[in-house]
């Protein structure tokens, strides 16, 4: 078969060379290259210009090998059945073509030819050659170049896993990059931090290697050795690929980043105290913490300055437990290499505040009533301080010299200091001193107390008295028996007692303070007062508690009493008078007609609920006989009728 298509193809040639004489001139347009993406399509257009109407052309389609420059026949319009057959094109090509009669400028007619190729293959670069033979002249030829791109599939990157030292001598490896099938050949560019890298020589070399496949397309390669330095190890590092694409222009294509792990010395070592925050005081725990710079992370030692032996840490942190002022001074971190043994130093300056105790003059001291009075407080300090004074709790002054003058009983007692350091709170110590204000003893409320009780009470008397010395206190008293101290106690200023007396009768008492300066007296008067009182028909109540007078206003109380019951004794004297009259309807024949107007004013009719003498006035007749207490009883029903 293939045999006999190309029997007959020599033999259309052959016919066409024997009358090209007689055959019209024909004018080719094609177009010079023509770029195509492998595996996209390429449109070959063969343009045709005749110089007068042919009666018959022939159409034919070669393909030129770019290295051999043999051609091979793709396609023949006198066999439109042979597209191609028995080549690399089978399957993939095809050939339209159309045709003007009457083109302008006077031109013979036009026709266009058009060879479309599918799935354009690398080995399809080359001439494709349009041939237009016409039956009055000999044929002409036209040609475009084919050329294919092939980006590549991807851009690889991969780092060395090692550690890179910067004691290297010679630049190390940092890593490949590689672009697969890619055609023409793609260009591999390096960059450290976005800047392009270059060879310099003994820093930078950069080795690139071809591989062409079978296929046709490049795999480039590229190897990148650098002398790294420190600063390296934070660099970003990756390739480009640049490749070639149809219309003259260039792609690009980059790798992922990468970064590299550098081995370098420790050039620089640093501490910090953690904590605490600020100021150090005696009793704080101090943790310092050491950094370096180099890597592999070097071995961390600490150190007191001038000292040789080490202290104890862990991955460069310092503990110091409960500090002391003999702990200042300053603290030194030694950072080792292992594998270059270059060692660096770092050092911090601790400082320990502190605050002594206080110190008092005096501790005790005696001043007399009316003098000034003295005392300091003093404690030694790292830094400045303050001192307080307080007694009771209460704010006396500032500053370490306390000054008080004109003393009384009042001063006496503790006057505590507290010594404070503004800029390090939590430092702070206190100190006292006790003041004894010299003076005969001085009793509390010293005025004489008159009071009254009820009988049978018991009650409970106070004295208080100060002075220093401290004075002793006894107690006498005149119209009691029956009494005892409870409570005997000394007091800042003096002291205190209390005694307890039942009343049986009206009472004075007396409280003596002394001590070897004088003393003082207070008196007590405590009037009892009976529970009850009869005879006189009116009940006087006395406040179950001790109510205190004053000694003016107890005779004018007494007075009113007096008077009350004498007024009370008159009145009844009048009702008996008059009930011995026969006034009173009291009788047995005492009944009157209470609506009658009363025969005189000194009818007076009164009742008296009042014990014994109310029943006797009820019960007793008008002739002052008494009744029994069914007649009584009539009576005071005929009465309220």
């Amino acid at each position: 078969m293939a045999f006999r298509k190309m029997a007959f193809l020599f033999a259309g040639l052959y016919a066409f060379l024997a009358t090209w004489q007689v055959w019209a001139s024909v004018d080719l347009i094609m177009e010079d290259m023509l770029e195509v993406k492998m595996g996209g399509r390429a449109e070959f257009r063969c343009h045709c210009v005749f110089s007068e109407q042919p009666n018959s052309t022939i159409l034919v389609w070669l393909v030129e090998n770019k290295i051999t420059g043999s051609r091979q026949l793709i396609y023949n319009s006198n066999t439109p059945d042979f597209v191609g057959d028995d080549t690399d094109f089978a399957g993939r090509i095809r050939v339209s073509r159309s045709q003007t009669s009457g083109v302008a400028s006077g031109s013979g007619p036009v026709e266009d030819n058009l060879l479309i190729v599918e799935d354009v293959r690398l080995q399809d670069e080359g001439g494709f050659i349009c041939q237009v033979n016409a039956d009055y002249e000999g044929g002409t030829e036209g040609k475009t170049k084919l050329r294919v791109f092939a980006p590549p599939e991807t851009a690889d990157i991969e780092a060395v896993h090692s550690v890179i030292s910067v004691t290297s001598e010679e630049p190390s490896k940092i890593a490949e990059c590689e672009a697969r099938n890619s055609y023409p050949k793609p260009n591999i560019t390096w960059y450290r931090d976005f800047t392009p890298l270059q060879s310099v020589q003994g820093q930078v070399t950069i080795r690139d290697r071809d591989i062409q496949e079978s296929s046709g397309l490049f795999t480039v390669q590229s190897e990148l050795q650098l002398k790294v330095t420190k600063e390296d190890k934070d660099a970003a590092f990756y390739c480009e690929v640049n490749y070639f694409v149809p219309g003259g222009g260039t792609n690009m294509r980059e790798s992922k980043r990468i970064n590299i792990t550098v081995h370098y010395p420790p050039t620089k070592v640093w501490l910090r105290q953690d904590s605490p925050d600020g100021l150090v005081k005696e009793g704080d725990t101090v943790a310092i913490q050491c950094y370096s710079d180099g890597y592999p992370p070097p071995g961390l030692t600490f150190k007191r300055e001038n000292k040789d032996n080490e202290l104890p840490s862990d991955l460069g942190l310092l503990i110091l437990p409960e500090v002391t002022r003999a702990d200042s001074g300053t603290y030194q971190c030694h950072s080792l290499d292992y594998t270059t043994f270059d060692e660096e130093m770092g050092d911090i300056k601790l400082q320990v505040h502190h605050l002594d105790h206080a110190v008092m003059r005096p501790k005790e001291m005696d001043v007399s009533q009316g003098e000034n009075m003295t005392a300091t407080c003093n404690a030694q300090s790292s830094l400045p301080t303050h001192t307080v004074w307080t007694k009771d709790d209460d704010w006396i002054s500032e500053g370490h010299t306390l000054v008080l003058q004109n003393a009384t009983f009042d001063s006496a007692g503790e006057y505590v200091c507290v010594v404070t350091v503004p800029s390090l709170p939590g430092l702070q110590v206190t100190g006292s001193t006790f003041i004894n204000v010299l003076g005969a003893p001085e009793i509390i409320e010293p005025e004489a107390l008159v009071m009254e009780e009820s009988m049978k009470k018991s009650v409970n008397l106070s004295c208080e008295a100060w002075g220093y010395p401290k004075p002793i206190i006894t107690w006498s008293s005149t119209g009691a028996e029956n009494w005892r101290e409870v409570s005997n106690r000394a007091t800042p200023n003096g002291a205190q007692s209390v005694v307890t007396f039942t009343l049986t009768s009206d009472l004075t008492a007396a409280c003596n303070a002394t001590n070897d300066m004088g003393t003082n007296t207070k008196l007590f008067n405590i009037k009892a007062i009976p529970l009850t009182t009869s005879g006189s028909k009116v009940t006087v109540a006395i406040s179950p508690h001790p109510k205190k007078v004053k000694k003016e206003g107890n005779g004018v109380i007494i007075a009113v009493i007096i008077i009350c019951i004498l007024l009370l004794a008159i009145l009844g004297s009048v009702l008996y008078f008059l009930y011995k009259k026969g006034k009173l309807p009291c009788g047995r024949s005492g009944k009157q007609d209470i609506s009658k107007e009363p025969s005189s004013k000194d009818d007076i009719i009164m009742e008296m609920k009042s014990g014994k003498s109310e029943e006797a006035v009820l019960l007793q007749g008008v002739n002052g006989e008494k009744k029994a207490l069914n007649d009584q009883g009539e009576q005071y029903m005929d009465v309220q009728k």
